[in-house]
């Protein structure tokens, strides 16, 4: 596997509803190589997205192991995996996840300064520039539409130059012009930025795009 690629090995995840136990991931393994654009598509409900938080060490499976750009992150205390986030991953929210008070360039420029990036502001600034928004990087997003604030949470996921990006549904929330703009968008940085993408969706048509695809039904690959 490349320094860039992931890793998955029998992952399980379940959480407990009224009393109930509810396996959410069942025994889920995958490869994915440094590089790819890969689609984890499944219908509402399937685990796409407890399975994207698993990948990406935003949330702990309850059993299995996850090779992250070479590290074991199930390995990883949350004060050394909250770093290796940062350094390592880019993540892109289906409902943005923007801080109310901070403006579209604050935003983006946020993790680079976690990270004590002394380009933070220079970083941000191309960023903004590279998707037509820097005469909005001011504004704050209840200032911003839809698409623009999509493009804002892309920006932010790369500001740190990532090996893998996560995108949960990224186009989910906006019309299908818009969809469209932010999909071409991402394809477009990643293949710059050259950058492994892992994105979850349950549109076909998505899916068409990608290097390959991993089906996902009631928490299983579907083979």
């Amino acid at each position: 596997m490349s320094a860039n690629g992931l890793e998955a090995i029998g992952l399980s995840k379940s959480y407990t509803v009224d009393a109930r136990k509810i396996a959410v991931i069942d025994n889920v393994s995958l490869t994915i190589q440094g590089g790819e654009f890969v689609v984890i598509e499944g219908k509402s409900g399937s685990g796409k997205s407890t399975l994207l938080s698993l990948l990406s060490g935003l949330d702990h499976p309850d059993s299995g192991r996850i090779i992250l750009a070479g590290t074991d992150i199930t390995t990883l205390s949350e004060d050394e995996l909250a770093p290796f986030r940062n350094q390592t991953i880019g993540y892109v929210f289906q409902s943005f996840h923007l801080v109310p008070s901070l403006t579209a360039y604050e935003n983006i420029m946020f993790p680079a300064e976690l990270s004590a990036d002394k380009n933070a502001a220079s970083k941000a600034q191309e960023l903004l520039q590279r998707v037509e928004l820097a005469d909005r990087m001011n504004n704050f997003p209840h200032q911003l539409s839809g698409g623009e604030k999509q493009r804002v949470a892309i920006c932010r996921a790369l500001v740190n130059s990532p090996q893998i990006v996560f995108a949960d549904e990224p186009t989910g929330n906006l019309d299908s012009t818009n969809g469209d703009i932010i999909l071409q968008l991402l394809l477009e940085l990643r293949h710059e930025l050259k950058t492994t993408l892992v994105l979850a969706t349950h549109s076909r048509e998505i899916s068409t795009k990608a290097d390959s695809t991993i089906q996902l039904a009631d928490g299983r690959i579907d083979s």
